[in-house]
């Protein structure tokens, strides 16, 4: 086991940004800081290139898993530090190898030469340290084709490091750098999907789900819970908003036609997480809605329910199919919680026969009958916020996200 004093963060789509780039590292290494509390020893230094962390003795793969999965970092590579001479850069390449004795037979060296004031060029290192190790670790032999290790040796203005594994990350933004929006969380397979995609974009998220009791069961609600923090593991934290909806709904049914009744349930949803919205300061609605899967979800149905909200509607999932939406809530690990046989509170007063194209006239005028307001205040007024946050080191790390 190879014992690792740094580890190298290198940026994803950071490195495309110009002049404000800083922003986007800043916000990164706010994330990371928050992702490695568990981890008190570690300092972190932030530069233009990359992001550099020093293990003090902490563990390099609880710390791997731990920050794999922020979103803005490209890969992970774990590393041991050489002062920046080529005597002390071939012992430490020397002990890095030998850590690895019985399980690599053949390797080469590749050289990084970033420090032009280094006195040997990338050839001349990769040559000195490849024949240092050749001769101090055998029966390991030089293979320039295959090798089993490719050993790498980075030499910046500070120090040089030497490596032999990157472990690819997320990608994507910093959670964070792209403003902040709040995400209508069911308990299905779709939207838990919607928000990882969104965090991926750089955008924070605060959930809003609506349960319905006792048309919906506390093993519902559970479903939800196990699914919002799920998603806060991505990032360390998640905000979720439970609405109570029944007197809602039950006045629905009463009141509005039954074939039009969907539409107007989720007019009423995006009222109610648009007011939400603005008492969080966020800037968006994203849902996990895909053109054509169910009655409120074709382009007709999105059109008349957009209308009663004028904040951007983000809906990542719009062109997915289901299967490539399964293959993302597997990868994430959601996918086993969102099928548990527990209904949302969509399904209750399900109609037989759903309006698939409803004009906004029609509904406009099944609205203007009733006074939804004091319903939509009364549920607004009364929703519980439960916050989920990572407190101990197995909770941070997601071993197969990625």
């Amino acid at each position: 086991m190879i014992q690792y004093d740094h580890i190298l963060v290198r940026y994803g789509e950071i490195t495309l940004k110009k002049r404000n780039r800083r922003q986007f590292i800043e916000q990164l290494r706010k994330n990371v800081k928050h992702m490695l509390k568990p981890f008190p020893e570690i300092r972190i230094e932030t530069r233009h290139e990359r992001m550099v962390l020093t293990l003090n003795g902490e563990d390099a793969e609880e710390v791997m898993n731990s920050i794999r999965h922020v979103f803005g970092i490209l890969s992970l590579t774990p590393a041991m530090k050489a002062e920046k001479d080529l005597r002390a850069i071939k012992n430490v390449a020397l002990t890095y190898v030998k850590q690895l004795s019985g399980t690599v037979q053949t390797f080469k060296v590749e050289t990084k030469r970033a420090d032009k004031a280094f006195p040997y060029d990338s050839k001349q290192c990769s040559r000195e340290v490849g024949a240092h190790i050749l001769i101090n670790a055998q029966p390991i032999k030089v293979d320039v084709h295959n090798p089993d290790l490719i050993l790498n040796v980075e030499i910046k203005t500070d120090a040089a490091y030497i490596s032999g594994r990157n472990v690819p990350a997320a990608g994507g933004l910093p959670v964070g750098s792209s403003g902040k929006s709040v995400l209508m969380l069911s308990g299905g397979i779709d939207s838990p999907v919607a928000g990882y995609l969104m965090m991926k974009r750089g955008v924070e998220i605060e959930c809003v789900h609506f349960e319905s009791p006792p048309f919906t069961s506390d093993r519902a609600k559970q479903k939800v819970l196990d699914l919002a923090e799920v998603l806060s593991k991505i990032n360390g934290k998640m905000v979720l908003h439970v609405v109570p909806f029944t007197e809602i709904q039950k006045f629905i049914h009463q009141h509005i036609p039954e074939r039009y009744s969907i539409t107007v349930m989720r007019r009423m949803m995006f009222q109610i997480a648009d007011r939400i919205r603005e008492k969080r300061g966020a800037l968006a609605i994203a849902t996990g809605e895909c053109l054509g899967q169910v009655a409120s979800q074709t382009i007709e149905s999105m059109y008349t329910i957009n209308e009663v909200s004028n904040t951007p509607i983000f809906r990542p999932l719009i062109s997915m199919d289901k299967n490539e939406i399964i293959d993302i809530a597997r990868k994430i690990q959601t996918f086993d919680i969102s099928i548990r046989p527990y209904e949302d509170c969509c399904t209750i007063f399900k109609p037989s026969n759903p309006k698939t194209k409803p004009r906004r006239e029609k509904i406009n005028h099944f609205e203007s009958q009733v006074d939804f307001e004091p319903l939509i205040e009364t549920a607004v007024n009364e929703v519980e916020k439960i916050i989920f946050t990572n407190r101990t080191k197995k909770e941070n790390a997601i071993d197969e996200l990625f």
